[in-house]
């Protein structure tokens, strides 16, 4: 666990140092590959989050959705219980400032997804191993989400982010493949 935490926190060190430049163009390049990539292409409806600063931007990402008709699930998360639901949003305007700061579904404005609904989950996260363990903001949201989800699942992330090995922990749910500034990585196990 102390591996996990300082992993954690020198990763979030180093995204708060990313030049804004260069996050903007590592931004384009990250989306350029998952526009390309046949399970994006293929997707009928996605799950992803609104990003925050330091995050992908996941703005224009989730506005290309829309374009090509997907349907978009974000989280809206329910912290006394720990665990989240994902809502379709058919526009920004649909979400507001909550848990964490995140900005997450109006619910009155929005309508409930089902995990089954979803053909490719954009799962978020601060480190990534090349074997698809991830080490998140420490919520354990996705953790707890994803067992049993048949949908593809994917990270957005700069190429710092992937490590060559992070520490397991039984309950940890890897992704699939994590889409970076330099190409997609198939995560092998």
């Amino acid at each position: 666990m102390d591996r996990k935490r300082e992993l954690r926190r020198h990763m979030l060190s180093r995204l708060r140092q990313l030049p804004a430049p260069e996050k903007r163009v590592c931004d384009r390049q990250i989306a350029g590959y998952l526009y390309q990539w046949t399970p994006w292409k293929q997707a009928r409806a996605i799950a992803i989050t609104v990003a925050r600063e330091t995050e992908v931007d996941t703005a224009p990402i989730i506005e290309q959705a829309w374009r090509e008709g997907k349907k978009v699930g974000v989280p809206k998360c329910d912290p006394a219980a720990k665990m989240m639901t994902f809502r379709r949003i058919v526009s920004f305007a649909q979400l507001e400032e909550a848990y964490a700061g995140l900005l997450e579904p109006i619910e009155e404005q929005t309508m409930a997804m089902d995990r089954e609904e979803f053909d490719l989950i954009i799962v978020p996260g601060v480190c990534f191993a090349k074997n698809g363990f991830r080490i998140g903001y420490g919520g354990g949201y996705y953790d707890r989400y994803l067992p049993g989800a048949a949908a593809v699942t994917a990270a957005l992330a700069y190429s710092f982010q992937v490590v060559d090995d992070i520490p397991a922990e039984e309950h940890d749910v890897l992704v699939e493949f994590i889409i970076t500034d330099k190409g997609v990585i198939r995560c092998e196990r």
